[in-house]
């Protein structure tokens, strides 16, 4: 594997890095536990931020302790029956607010997206748009949050359901999206009448802190009481196991690993409580004869290289029909050799790829190159690390059931593999563990329509002349399998936040049973 230089240092003057640090309210050293407006005084370690760009330190936070965590979670114990008697369009009428906020901030937040996570400075302007967007949803929602009436059996009876808010609501984000993943659950939430406690993830931090900052001005306006958004970092010996087994917290919502969804799931399960697990993707689209490879192209290549192949969403393998494999492997060698070209500092307007997070995800992308020459594979493209946390995207020809396929690499490795019918296409497609985000290029409705239909695509998201990557909050967002079967964001995932009671009304003056029973006193 090659090792070539690249230009990884940059100058924060350049792009005004420290202005927007500034604005953000990013210090030095930050307190690293908030319950609204009031900041806590930490007394954990202090850990650093360091940019994956140039491995320059950004900041400082102070992590909480065990007691901090302790004091929050008391504190949105307290705020919960206040916040759920606040009638959700007034609640809705925060989170409409907090979106403003949002808005104002835009171009702040989504640098220091960029700078500390490491994705392009239009996907982290993108990932602040899909936190605006959760509240515009959201807004709505709050008046939307309809139950059923049903008619009785019985006369001078009515039936109906309805939703009331759950609780605390735990929240566990991951670093590729280090700040959208909070706002799908926590605006939600805060409509249904919950209330929630955020722990990041550790290698992103200031991009917590930095949201908590934003909304801090919303909610001492409209007198919010602390406890209702709140935030704790955190090493996972503080704010581990002790969090997912909370009696006192009967929702978790987590993004990450196929690994930690489990044990997220054993632990919460254990208590009967309930979680929206967000996990592993093995994300692939298929690519017809009859596919607008014009339009195929792009969308394959920004979902295999996008956020450098760090999206849940990444398209990760390529099932291409046998009389169109050349062409397709042509067309994407071209694009690639493009792309390699804009690698570098992703604050930069005319990059493409920016940084993987860190040296350990540059080891996994050298292990899953290594994995695919070990198992008889063929590197088309790539295998060549960069200096610093920069990879070149690669194109390997493989079998789909090789060990390394089946596995999530979480980098940006696009395996190509060929199919000669529909059939064995979908089979390909589908004999994974995972089931998260799937799509098919073709203009031919026969083949579009099995592929969504329930002999089609086994995962949460199927899309049609679209890529994997990229979903609007509108629709619910979540997968099948190994992924973990939860669901965030649009569609009537709110039902998840909210307890549901079905309500039988007797308005008449005699008491018959259900099922016609008779039992005279």
């Amino acid at each position: 594997m090659m090792v070539s230089k690249i230009k990884t240092y940059y100058n924060m003057k350049d792009y005004g890095v420290q202005e927007s640090l500034n604005r953000l309210g990013i210090e030095n050293i930050n307190q690293g536990a908030t319950t609204g407006t009031s900041w806590f005084e930490c007394k954990g370690l202090i850990s650093e931020s360091f940019s994956p760009i140039d491995g320059s330190l950004i900041a400082k936070v102070k992590n909480a302790d065990r007691e901090d965590y302790e004091k929050i979670l008391k504190t949105a114990q307290q705020a919960f029956p206040i916040w759920r008697k606040m009638p959700a369009p007034k609640r809705g009428e925060i989170v409409r607010q907090i979106g403003n906020a949002l808005r104002e901030a835009k171009d702040d937040l989504g640098k220091l997206v960029s700078l500390e996570m490491g994705k392009i400075y239009q996907e982290g302007l993108g990932e602040v748009q899909e936190m605006i967007d959760i509240c515009d949803f959201a807004v709505g929602q709050s008046r939307m949050m309809y139950g059923f009436t049903m008619h009785s059996e019985r006369p001078n009876h009515k039936m109906m359901d309805q939703y009331h808010p759950l609780g605390i609501v735990g929240v566990i984000s991951a670093f590729n999206f280090p700040v959208a993943v909070w706002a799908w659950n926590a605006m939600l939430a805060a409509v249904c009448g919950d209330v929630v406690i955020w722990k990041p993830s550790s290698k992103v931090p200031l991009c917590a802190i930095a949201c908590q900052k934003i909304i801090q001005k919303v909610l001492k306006e409209n007198n919010v009481p602390e406890g209702v958004f709140n935030l704790v970092v955190a090493k996972s010996s503080v704010m581990g196991d002790n969090f997912i087994e909370d009696k006192r917290v009967p929702l978790i919502s987590v993004t990450g690993s196929t690994a930690i969804g489990k044990r997220v799931a054993e632990k919460v399960g254990a208590r009967l409580g309930r979680t929206i697990a967000e996990l592993g993707g093995n994300n692939a689209i298929i690519i017809a004869p009859s596919a607008d490879l014009d339009m195929a192209i792009p969308g394959i290549v920004f979902g295999s290289v996008g956020t450098a192949g760090q999206r849940c969403t990444s398209t990760r393998r390529l099932i291409i029909h046998e009389s169109i494999y050349e062409d397709v492997k042509s067309r994407l060698l071209n694009a690639y050799k493009q792309v390699e070209g804009k690698i570098g500092n992703p604050l930069d307007e005319n990059t493409l790829v920016g940084p993987v997070i860190d040296a350990g995800a540059v080891a996994i992308y050298q292990k899953a190159i290594s994995e695919v020459k070990k198992a008889g594979g063929k590197i088309v493209f790539g295998d060549k690390t960069l200096e610093g946390n920069y990879v070149v995207p690669s194109l390997c020809e493989v079998e789909n059931h090789w060990q390394i396929v089946q596995d999530e690499s979480f980098v940006p490795v696009l395996y190509l593999i060929k199919y000669s019918s529909l059939e064995e296409a979908i089979q390909l497609h589908n004999n994974v563990p995972q089931g998260l985000s799937s799509a098919i290029f073709t203009l031919n409705v026969r083949e579009a329509q099995t592929f969504l239909s329930s002999v089609g695509s086994d995962c949460g998201i199927a899309n049609v002349n679209i890529g994997t990557s990229g979903a609007e909050i509108g629709g619910a967002f979540g997968g099948e399998k190994e992924t973990g079967g939860g669901r965030e964001s649009g569609s009537d995932a709110w039902k998840t936040y909210m307890r549901r009671q079905t309500n039988t009304i007797n308005y008449g003056e005699e008491l018959p049973l259900a099922q016609g029973i008779k039992f005279d006193l």
